[in-house]
């Protein structure tokens, strides 16, 4: 705002009401100027450590998917041991073991045991199923054999 502003608007203002009115409003301007320059200050920091911020925030997402990879490892870890250790107990092979509770692959190995068991019944063969008969000679005997023949 200028001098002739205000006595353009108010021709019979005194001299002192129109200092007193600039004065008010230089003080108010100035405090505006400097509280803008505050904000500009303020706004350049911070677009200063933005890169910062956002590296900060993909390594936090990086740390938290790790830490749910770890978490996830860990359970299945565990879970791998109590197989091993039911499997170890019950006699039974470790991937036949599909349960992740230790009561569960105890019962799992009991149906296991419960099943082979009953696969016992089928009669064995007494010469193990190999044939009655000796296979026939390979292909090199045979001509070994038609060789001497002729």
């Amino acid at each position: 705002m200028k001098r002739t502003d205000i006595t353009d608007l108010f021709p019979e203002a005194p001299k002192e009401a129109v200092d007193k009115l600039l004065n008010i409003n230089g003080a108010d301007v100035n405090a505006m100027k400097t509280e803008l320059d505050s904000l500009r200050q303020q706004l350049t920091e911070a677009q200063a450590r933005l890169p910062e911020a956002e590296k900060l925030q993909a390594a936090q997402q990086q740390i938290a998917q790790l830490t749910t990879e770890l978490d996830s490892m860990k359970a299945a870890e565990t879970i791998r041991l109590t197989r091993e250790k039911v499997a170890g107990e019950k006699k039974v092979p470790v991937h036949l073991l599909t349960g992740e509770t230790e009561e569960a692959c105890a019962s799992q190995a009991d149906q296991i045991l419960a099943f082979a068991a009953q696969s016992k019944a089928y009669p064995s063969l007494p010469d193990g199923g190999e044939p009655a008969k000796p296979t026939a000679a390979t292909p090199r005997k045979k001509f070994e054999e038609w060789l001497k023949q002729t």
